[in-house]
C-alpha cells in the first residue's frame, strides 16, 4: 500500500486529531509538536510558548482511498485559518494555523487550495495558515493520542470537540468513516 504523510495544526492537538481519526482513507493520526527550534519539546515547554512548535498532527493517510485535496477542505473546514495564534479561547504561538508538507506536490496543491480559498472568498478575513516544509516531527506524550476517545466527558471535549466533530458530520458526511 502507497501511503503519504502531511502534518496540520489548527488549534488544539486533541480536536484535530479526534476529526482526522474519523476520516475514510486515514490510516494513522499521531499528535504532537513541529514547527518550533526545540529539540523534543515537552507539552508544558510547548505550552509555555518558548519553543516555537505549534500543536500538530502527523496524518498518515491512503491517496487511493482520501484525496489530499479532501484533506485540505477538512482542515480548512473545521478550523478557523484565520486568526493569528489562536483557535477560540486556546491562544498563543502553539494554536497557530499551519501545514507542514512532506512533498513538494503537497505545497503546490496548498498554496493552490489557499487561493482558490480566497478567490471565493470563503472567510471574511485572509488565510494566514503557515505552509513549510515538515522538519522534525516530535511525538506528544501518551496521555494525549486518541484523548477525546478517551475523555468524551472530560469539559474541553464536551465543549470544544464535540463542536468540531458535529460540523465534521454536518459539513463532510461522505468523508466519514
Amino acid at each position: 500500500m502507497h501511503t503519504q504523510t502531511v502534518v496540520l495544526g489548527g488549534g488544539c492537538f486533541w480536536c484535530t486529531e479526534a476529526t482526522f481519526q474519523m476520516l475514510k482513507g486515514v490510516l494513522s493520526v499521531t499528535p504532537g509538536y513541529a514547527g518550533g527550534t526545540v529539540k523534543n519539546p515537552t507539552y508544558e515547554q510547548v505550552c509555555g510558548g518558548s519553543t516555537g512548535h505549534a500543536e500538530v498532527i502527523r496524518v498518515e493517510y491512503d491517496p487511493n482511498q482520501i484525496k489530499f485535496q479532501d484533506l485540505l477542505s477538512v482542515f480548512f473546514g473545521v478550523h478557523d485559518p484565520t486568526t493569528l495564534n489562536r483557535q477560540g479561547n486556546d491562544a498563543g504561538t502553539q494554536y497557530r494555523s499551519i501545514i507542514l508538507y512532506t512533498r513538494d506536490d503537497q505545497r503546490q496543491e496548498i498554496e493552490r487550495f489557499i487561493r482558490e480559498l480566497e478567490h471565493a472568498k470563503t472567510f471574511e478575513s485572509p488565510v494566514i495558515t503557515e505552509v513549510e516544509p515538515l522538519g522534525e516531527f516530535y511525538e506528544a506524550e501518551d496521555y494525549h493520542h486518541d484523548y477525546f476517545k478517551k475523555n468524551p466527558d472530560q469539559a474541553y471535549c464536551q465543549a470544544t470537540i464535540n463542536h468540531k466533530v458535529a460540523k465534521l458530520r454536518e459539513k463532510f458526511a461522505k468523508l466519514l468513516k
